[in-house]
């Protein structure tokens, strides 16, 4: 749908070919209400946050010593935990050539400000010698999402990688240290209809309480947003076990889909936990534009970028609004050099610590970098104690 108005973008980088020339900042359609939830601001100096280590681990799977985190690093979940910002990070070692064919683990690394990173020795998931061969061995587990619940337990959404079929699966921690893998996150539901479906990228509904954002119910349920090509949904009862939200045909319910024309014309892939704020649930999103006549010309072509929902509170699957522009965009040197040239910010980790919006983002499948909202942003967010 179209927006009526007009909101800023801070300052980007021109994308269309490589001159690196700064435009200066763009007018982009402004939502009555200012539901939107930035600007997000690059700090200074800083970024990326995270990059390729030559740390070694013994990897049950291949049964020697592995540079794990050797060539890139990538697609981070966030959380806070003990005054300090967690990110989980996606790690491939350098096992062969090309996107998804390399093995992929989950990395660890913690701040006190948000920005400088300690990362950890050694994964805290990845495939093993357990009940999760099938799913998991040799591709490995990619691109996180995290969220916590009151009473701190930590719920990872991950994509199990056989290197045949991607699946969302379930991993809880209460340290965010030493994981329990549950399997994949739709194999119960409907009699495993949907247990062999591919599957990634999900998004649970949080809000603030008492100055932690955590995981929420909708409607007596925990609810999620997920998928790539389409924006589905699922519920649960317990975290772990999720069935897909299906239509009046019984086939998955798609909410929202890609758009012609559009910086999301060939997908809308779900970012980080959706949140609740004062005017309705705020989903963040990558949106990957199209190739041919369906892309976006002011965006290079498979370039992804990233937009935002507004949905009902009370009817989560009603969009009331969406970004016809991104918010966010390629824009530095790292974002549009890797492994994925077409220029990448893939947002997946949102954290928020002092009374800020930490956003972090895969740059190009290589690295890890952060952005940070500040302006009024607890008058957005729906609060409570």
């Amino acid at each position: 749908m179209k927006l009526k108005s007009v909101i800023y973008l801070i300052s980007m980088m021109t994308l269309a070919g490589c001159s690196g020339q700064k435009q200066a900042s763009v007018a982009v359609e402004e939502q009555s209400g200012q539901w939107i939830l930035g600007p997000f601001v690059r700090p200074e100096g800083v970024n990326p946050v995270i990059s390729p280590q030559p740390t070694t681990f013994q990897c049950p799977m291949r049964k020697q010593p592995v540079r794990w985190e050797e060539s890139d690093t990538f697609n981070p979940a966030a959380t806070v935990k003990d005054g300090k910002i967690v990110v989980l990070y996606r790690a491939e070692d350098n096992s062969a050539q090309g996107i998804g064919k390399r093995t992929s683990r989950i990395g660890y690394a913690e701040s006190t400000d948000g920005v400088t990173m300690s990362q950890a020795d050694a994964p805290v998931l990845f495939p093993s010698e357990d009940d999760f061969k099938e799913i998991e061995w040799e591709g490995g587990c990619e691109d996180p999402r995290v969220a916590m619940t009151e009473d701190g337990l930590y719920v990872m959404l991950y994509t199990a990688w056989n290197r045949n079929l991607p699946r969302l699966a379930v991993a809880t921690s209460r340290d965010l240290k030493n994981w329990t893998k549950h399997g994949l996150a739709f194999a119960k539901a409907y009699n495993g209809r949907f247990a062999n479906i591919a599957s990634k990228s999900a998004s649970i509904v949080t809000g603030v309480k008492d100055g932690r954002l955590v995981i929420e119910k909708v409607a007596g349920k925990y609810f999620m947003y997920w998928g790539e090509n389409a924006v589905c949904a699922a519920t649960s009862d317990n975290l772990t076990d999720w069935a897909p939200v299906l239509n009046e045909n019984n086939e998955l319910r798609e909410i929202a889909k890609p758009r012609s024309g559009y910086f999301d014309s060939r997908l809308t892939e779900c970012g980080p936990p959706a949140i609740k704020t004062v005017n309705g649930i705020v989903l963040l999103y990558n949106g990957k534009n199209g190739y041919k006549e369906e892309r976006d010309p002011a965006y290079p072509a498979g370039a992804y970028c990233a937009g935002q929902f507004l949905f009902d509170a009370n009817d989560p699957y009603k969009v009331l609004d969406r970004l016809d522009k991104p918010f966010f965009v390629p824009e530095a040197a790292f974002e549009k050099s890797g492994q994925y040239k077409d220029g990448t910010v893939f947002i997946e980790g949102l954290a928020y610590f002092k009374n800020k919006l930490y956003l972090y983002y895969g740059c190009a499948d290589s690295q890890v970098a952060v952005a940070i909202c500040d302006d009024n942003i607890d008058s957005k967010l729906k609060t409570h104690n």
